[in-house]
């Protein structure tokens, strides 16, 4: 048991690309698939991109056997941040990678304010950071960049972000087998946008 603390183009979807399924990642977590698209980044040397692991306070521990230790009771120590992090084209990388099944938005009740805090702090020094939404029931993983997303949440009236959004403000990430989610392509338009926003 674990208990927790206190400017570029928009992106448009046909209803033929919505019901595309990549039979290959069926059934896999977002966080498997990305995991699995770090590993293949990392080993061709492209980026070097890593999960964070989540601190946990280990509290209680049922030893029935010497070989079968089980936790039985453990807290965060601390609210997370985000999901991962690392380096691409001499870049920092952060970003929250979260799932959904609802058809049509993302709530925003799955998104806690202090990993907003946090992605805000690292756009504030300069680092790459966005969001990563995948939409189970389409297939379809939108690459939200942190700016549009705190346009976005400029509202407090807000409460979801809608599939309709996401097709005119994110980027959509391919889908495959190599590597599962190809985020680093937008990134890559990301950063094209940003650098052209500057100059």
């Amino acid at each position: 048991m674990l208990n927790y603390p206190a400017g570029h183009r928009p992106i448009r979807n046909t209803a033929s690309e919505r019901t595309t399924v990549n039979y290959g990642s069926r059934g896999m977590s977002l966080e498997e698939r990305l995991n699995l698209s770090n590993e293949y980044y990392m080993t061709r040397q492209i980026a070097v991109i890593h999960k964070k692991p989540t601190p946990v306070q280990v509290v209680k521990v049922d030893y029935p056997k010497r070989s079968a230790a089980r936790i039985v009771e453990a807290y965060y120590r601390h609210a997370s941040t985000t999901d991962y992090n690392g380096v691409y084209k001499g870049y920092y990388i952060d970003f929250e990678a979260k799932e959904t099944t609802n058809k049509t938005r993302f709530p925003l009740a799955n998104l806690p304010q202090h990993q907003i805090e946090h992605m805000r702090q690292c756009a504030q020094q300069g680092g790459v950071v966005f969001l990563i939404l995948s939409f189970k029931v389409h297939q379809i993983v939108f690459l939200l960049p942190f700016s549009k997303l705190e346009n976005y949440l400029a509202n407090p009236n807000r409460k979801s972000i809608s599939i309709h959004f996401l097709e005119e403000h994110a980027y959509q990430c391919q889908l495959g087998l190599f590597p599962h989610i190809d985020y680093l392509k937008e990134v890559d338009k990301l950063l094209l946008s940003s650098n052209s926003e500057r100059s």
